[in-house]
């Protein structure tokens, strides 16, 4: 009946700091049939997000653009390695060639309700503070599939947190990890299932 618990798919995850959603994820399939996290591709050496696969036994690999997007280093491991790559905090775009080997497998999650606040340079606390200077009264997160350009893939989930004139754009990155921790694994559990069911 659940053929995709026995045919248990290979996750790759990309990151570029500190490695919290990484983290989150690969505990979160250690715990399922569902998926596996393999291995983590990070573009920024002095990330944190080696020690936390040092200490959860993943690899995490170093690359550079080079291998990402000029040869096909990085595209040749994933046919070998993922059936389903997801972004946690990576700042890159995906070069189309990834993009075409994987159609509807990229996941991201981004800090805001897209389609506001998203594009090029729109990570991490750029987002929240303009967030913040534009007075919304709620922001939130967006899962979606990931194309050529970024933040513009067709949105999978959204979930919101409501905002007031005391928060700050650090208080706002707070409501913001709350929300990633607790909904970016389940619904890439839920994209999985839904695919292979």
């Amino acid at each position: 009946m659940y053929s995709s618990y026995i045919d248990m798919k290979r996750i790759v995850v990309f990151a570029s700091g500190s490695g919290t959603n990484a983290e989150n994820i690969i505990k979160f399939f250690n715990h399922t049939k569902t998926a596996k996290v393999t291995q983590v591709l990070c573009n920024n050496e002095h990330a944190k997000i080696f020690d936390r696969c040092k200490n959860l036994n993943v690899n995490c690999l170093l690359f550079n653009r080079t291998d990402f997007s000029k040869e096909d280093t990085i595209l040749n491991l994933l046919k070998e390695q993922a059936d389903y790559i997801i972004l946690a905090g990576f700042l890159w775009r995906i070069p189309g060639k990834i993009v075409a080997a994987f159609p509807n497998k990229i996941i991201n999650i981004h800090p805001a309700l897209l389609p506001k606040y998203g594009g090029k340079g729109m990570y991490g606390m750029n987002v929240h503070k303009a967030v913040k200077e534009h007075k919304e009264q709620e922001t939130g997160i967006t899962i979606h599939y990931v194309n050529e350009n970024y933040d513009e893939g067709a949105i999978i989930f959204q979930a919101k947190t409501a905002l007031n004139d005391l928060d700050s754009a650090e208080t706002i990155a707070e409501k913001i990890h709350i929300l990633e921790q607790r909904y970016f694994p389940r619904i890439i559990e839920d994209v999985i299932l839904d695919i292979n069911e």
